[in-house]
């Protein structure tokens, strides 16, 4: 479906886009090879726990691509801080940012786990609202000479009585001139796009315009965040990849073990091989009945050879020491290949690991996610930008500049308690002083913090002196 949705793209893309709206000059193509929507599409599948593999219902499946998206987006936004200063247009602009902050832990998991999200900021009415798209409804159609996205089509749809509605937004930045066009689509079959329609048929489209032209833009009115992972599907594309790409095959053995897992304590499930004639017949219906314990427990078998009965208990020794081994080895591999620390997804109790190895481990996590946190970081500077020049077109604020700070925590690398045992010890040896601890420890001000320091009392003898 994704490849029949991409061809039919490209196809109306040839009917809007032409020398009346853009320019001669335009040549609009999807920059994605076929490997890499192959790729996304395979990304998407093991995301929503649809894998291949598990298409063979003896295979059950750990969700581990959807854990590790999970994980590296939680290490990046950690104890995350960001805030929009310096002016009452910045002021402004810092309320309209906390819809971003809300949602941003899972929209990133989203971009992990596809390669890409792209948060594009539009009016609604006296606001700002925003869309978070991710990679399989973003298609690039052009980049600078550093790999910056420049222009792209966004994808919405939705469905209304049975009908299919399609929106194509398409921005592109030439030189400092902005395009954004908007066409909408109304089919009956979700595989193509059907007839052009006019934006207000529906409600969310209505305050649209078909075409619009900005002056004096410096960058693209949109975030592109991509994960800053070398691109090994496609080493000619500067798309970002799917923090597991590196590690598919090695999920795909993780549910495979798990499975055997499983099968090895169902099939090692107590029962009792017992002879047909010492289990209870009905006098209904003359039909084996088994006693009144766990049904289960029992398997009627026929007699001996000799005739005589037996009653024979099943219950072998179960290997599952040596399978949890082999599925935490695994969960190690996948780990290493997904630049996380050990013990993150595997069982931290099976790993025997020297100081050094620790601090390799932790380096590990720590520089993948410093990664993520600077391309991340480079997206919501575009968007504040993007944000910042819509206000100014539809006049939501008044004029003013605009400072965007952030703050990561690095507790990945520094372990809390190790760091505040050492804090501790700066204040008793009066390295730094007692309100920087309280502030650091607490998270306080510095007003705050100098009221949690105890006034000092008079000496015990003191006291007495005066009775």
């Amino acid at each position: 479906m994704f490849r029949n949705f991409l061809e039919w793209i490209r196809s109306v893309i040839r009917k809007m886009f032409n020398g009346k709206l853009i320019g001669d000059k335009l040549k609009v193509d999807i920059a994605v090879s076929t490997d890499m929507i192959r790729a996304i599409e395979l990304w998407a599948d093991l995301y929503e726990n649809k894998a291949p593999w598990l298409e063979n219902e003896d295979i059950v499946s750990l969700e581990l691509p959807s854990a590790i998206a999970r994980e590296i987006a939680t290490l990046v936004v950690l104890e995350y801080k960001s805030e929009i200063t310096g002016s009452a247009r910045a002021d402004w602009l810092n309320e309209q940012y906390k819809k971003i902050k809300k949602e941003l832990r899972k929209q990133l998991e989203y971009g992990c786990a596809k390669g890409g999200l792209v948060i594009k900021p539009y009016v609604s009415g006296t606001e700002l609202s925003f869309d978070f798209v991710q990679a399989d409804s973003f298609f690039p159609t052009e980049y600078d000479s550093t790999g910056k996205c420049t222009a792209g089509i966004f994808v919405c749809q939705k469905i209304v009585s049975d009908e299919y509605y399609t929106r194509l937004e398409y921005h592109q930045l030439q030189g400092t001139t902005y395009f954004v066009i908007n066409k909408a689509y109304k089919s009956s079959d979700k595989n193509t796009l059907g007839d052009p329609i006019a934006l207000d048929e529906i409600e969310e489209w209505a305050e649209l315009e078909e075409e619009t032209t900005i002056k004096n833009v410096k960058s693209p009115l949109f975030g592109y965040f991509k994960t800053p992972f070398a691109n090994t599907v496609d080493t000619t594309s500067p798309l970002g990849v799917s923090v597991y790409s590196r590690a598919i095959k090695l999920i795909e053995e993780a549910d495979k073990q798990f499975s055997r897992i499983l099968w090895e304590y169902e099939g090692s499930e107590l029962a009792i091989d017992a002879d047909v004639t010492t289990l209870q017949q009905s006098k209904v219906n003359e039909k084996l009945k088994l006693p009144k314990l766990k049904e289960r427990l029992f398997r009627a078998t026929g007699q001996n050879k000799d005739g005589s009965s037996f009653y024979n208990i099943f219950s072998p020794e179960i290997r599952d020491s040596s399978l949890f081994n082999g599925l935490n080895n695994i969960l190690k591999r996948i780990e290493f290949n997904c630049g996380l620390a050990y013990g993150t997804i595997s069982d931290p109790q099976m790993i025997e690991k020297t100081a050094e190895e620790i601090k390799t481990s932790k380096q590990r996590s720590y520089s993948t996610v410093t990664d993520i946190q600077g391309s991340l970081e480079d997206a919501l500077n575009d968007t504040v930008y993007a944000m910042d020049v819509l206000t100014t077109l539809y006049h939501l604020a008044p004029l003013g500049k605009y400072e965007t700070s952030h703050e990561w925590d690095d507790s990945i690398l520094v372990d809390a308690k190790s760091e505040q045992s050492i804090m501790m010890q700066e204040v008793n040896s009066g390295i730094i002083k007692k309100i920087f601890y309280l502030m650091k420890r607490y998270g306080v001000t510095e007003e705050q913090a100098m009221e949690m320091i105890p006034q000092e009392t008079e000496p015990e003898e003191n006291i007495e002196d005066e009775e």
